[in-house]
């Protein structure tokens, strides 16, 4: 009896031991330093040097941070505009792409590669494309249609604008591959029906097509969400948050409070109302999404 019981115990413990080095280091290099961010945000901190108790006065400093406010709604318009954009040029992309065909195999692998490659390689790119100059390969096109040189990144007027066109084109090809999973579980069986009764392209995909990837729409949009809030290496990369603070979003804010500023108490403090944001605002989405469901039923 000991054996019998003994036996199955050991076996689920192995993969645990197998794990356990790789359990140890993410914990040391992930829970480990935001445990002691959120310590940090209580603190005046000073390093070489006894930190400052400061109770909640970094918190209470955050909301009243005008400076923060812009990066939080330059933030907002960045997530907003991105992911409602990506999601719907995506989702075209992943009707015009889908289907078993090896030719459409071979463009999807093409247009997919933005999403696999570094962001900062992604910036820099694009700052090559939209250089300010006149001989800019973008002033270059917009001189053909008779169009003045613009000054995209180095323009206050334009470069949110310029950085928000970048994140679609790297987003796009992640958030098609998305929706072409989805659709593969479409019941094909409805647009054979619909086409019988004489339904056009338009009325199968509102009525067979988006409902049945309503919950795709779902994981597309808190992926682009999650992704959007906690940019900073594509605007780091591109613009540092100018110019003049116009490209200044809340992870480059944290950044330049943190290791321009060594300001670390407050910086750990809007890093810890980020991931509260972040974290209340998906679980909320989610919890009133699985409560339509139910409803659904």
């Amino acid at each position: 009896m000991k054996l019998t019981i003994g036996l199955p115990t050991k076996r689920g413990a192995i993969p645990w031991l197998f794990l356990l080095p790789a359990i140890a280091v993410f914990a040391t290099f992930k829970f480990v330093p935001m445990l002691r961010g959120l310590e940090m945000s209580f603190y005046q901190v000073h390093f070489g040097s006894d930190w400052q108790w400061v109770g909640l006065d970094n918190f209470e400093r955050a909301f009243v941070d005008t400076d923060l406010h812009a990066a939080v709604v330059q933030t907002a318009l960045y997530v907003a505009v991105s992911v409602i954009a990506s999601a719907v040029i995506a989702f075209f992309l992943a009707l015009a792409l889908e289907g078993p065909a090896r030719h459409l195999r071979i463009i999807r692998t093409a247009m997919f590669l933005p999403a696999v490659t570094s962001a900062a390689v992604v910036a820099q790119i694009w700052q090559i494309l939209l250089a300010p100059t006149p001989e800019g390969i973008g002033n270059t096109m917009l001189g053909w249609l008779g169009v003045a040189p613009a000054g995209f990144f180095a323009d206050p007027d334009l470069a949110l604008g310029s950085l928000i066109a970048m994140q679609i084109w790297k987003t796009v090809p992640y958030d098609m591959m998305i929706f072409i999973a989805g659709l593969t579980g479409v019941n094909r069986e409805l647009y054979d029906a619909a086409a019988v009764d004489g339904a056009r392209w338009h009325h199968r995909l509102w009525y067979v097509t988006l409902p049945a990837i309503r919950h795709t729409f779902v994981i597309v949009g808190v992926l682009g969400f999650i992704r959007g809030v906690r940019v900073f290496t594509e605007v780091y990369s591109s613009t540092g948050g100018g110019p003049g603070g116009a490209t200044e979003v809340v992870m480059t804010y944290v950044y330049k409070a943190g290791f321009v500023q060594f300001d670390y108490g407050y910086a750990s403090a809007v890093s810890c109302l980020l991931f509260l944001f972040t974290a209340v605002t998906t679980v909320t989405y989610l919890a009133l999404r699985q409560r339509s469901k139910r409803h659904e039923r």
